[in-house]
């Protein structure tokens, strides 16, 4: 049981469960080999304005060209295919007339790719497939966290029957607590990004088009999204690790003492998801005044959405990695 994670597959999955951990991942990792390639050639474009001769300049321009259409060319893939869940959420809230989670993603994709093109096509402005490539790898590097939890609590697993406290109600609770603040701060941000972007248009157009995909890009409530999975699979973690029989601390199957011993794991675990909740959203409501004034450009943007969806994981996972440190009572009501 030491050896559990986060990205440990639970036991007892499904073959549909396996494939979709596999098709995740696969997406994943392109995304990431994609992103490193295209953040190279983005290079030569941060040089576009030092003091050098004319000639030096003018190959410099033809190596920013190349360099362009080679990024541009990378990014195709990395838009249809790995970015593909992204589309097909964004499509199915349309139709339900709802805006989830996947629209503003899909929208600062768009913003972001469109204009690159239509830059690298007439070669005049500014390109952001660097951007567009480190959202879409740390999206889906967020997602990725969040799929791995929800499997962890998911998977049926006959053998933690008896150990394991399911509390579908309180579960179902935190998941819809979470839903509507990730609902209603995905709409804000929506709005809060075309406002602001129309006018940057009026006071600055050159700024205009970063400062509306900076803010797109932070209205992904992915860190929020994943805080009760997390904690939930956490729990999990923690129930089996107090319940194995090589563990010194293990609690009995049954009895006061795993009675109580649950409690305190269900309080800690309503906490956590608590704390992770708020405070993803704390995070991005103090980011969004720097985004919208023009000091959060798009791929800080996506460093920082990237940061509040590791520390709700790395807070989520201090549950299971310390449960049986000091006894089981002292390690559940120990603060995290």
């Amino acid at each position: 049981m030491s050896t559990l994670s986060l990205l440990t597959p639970p036991p007892f999955m499904s073959d549909a469960m396996r494939r979709a951990r596999r098709h995740m991942l696969a997406r994943t990792g392109l995304a990431w080999l994609v992103m490193m390639q295209v953040m190279m050639l983005a290079f030569p474009g941060y040089l576009r304005h030092g003091v050098r001769s004319a000639e030096s300049q003018q190959a410099l321009e033809q190596a920013i060209v190349l360099m362009n259409w080679i990024s541009l060319v990378l990014c195709v893939p990395l838009v249809l295919y790995c970015a593909w869940p992204v589309w097909q959420g964004a499509l199915d809230s349309l139709r339900r007339g709802r805006v989830g989670m996947d629209v503003p993603v899909a929208l600062g994709i768009l913003a972001a790719f469109i204009p690159s093109i239509w830059a690298t096509w007439h070669d005049a402005g500014e390109v952001y497939f660097e951007s567009v490539a480190m959202f879409v790898a740390f999206l889906l590097s967020a997602r990725f966290l969040e799929f791995c939890a929800r499997q962890s609590f998911d998977a049926p697993d006959p053998s933690a029957a008896a150990v394991q406290a399911a509390l579908p109600a309180a579960d179902a609770q935190l998941m819809a607590q979470a839903d509507r603040v990730a609902f209603w701060f995905v709409c804000v941000q929506i709005a809060l990004a075309a406002l602001v972007g129309a006018w940057w248009w009026q006071a600055s157009p050159d700024h205009a088009l970063a400062v509306t995909v900076a803010l797109l890009v932070m209205s992904c409530p992915c860190a929020m999204s994943m805080s009760v999975p997390a904690a939930l699979a956490a729990r999990r973690a923690a129930s089996l690790r107090l319940a194995a029989p090589a563990c010194p601390d293990a609690l009995p199957l049954d009895g006061p003492s795993a009675r109580q011993g649950r409690a305190d794991l269900d309080h800690a675990t309503r906490r956590i998801a608590r704390q992770n909740l708020y405070g993803s959203l704390i995070w991005h409501v103090l980011m969004t005044p720097l985004a919208a004034v023009g000091l959060v450009q798009p791929w800080l943007a996506a460093i920082t959405m990237l940061l509040s969806s590791l520390a709700v994981a790395a807070n989520a996972w201090r549950l299971a990695r310390h449960a049986p440190s000091g006894g089981p009572r002292a390690a559940l009501a120990s603060p995290v």
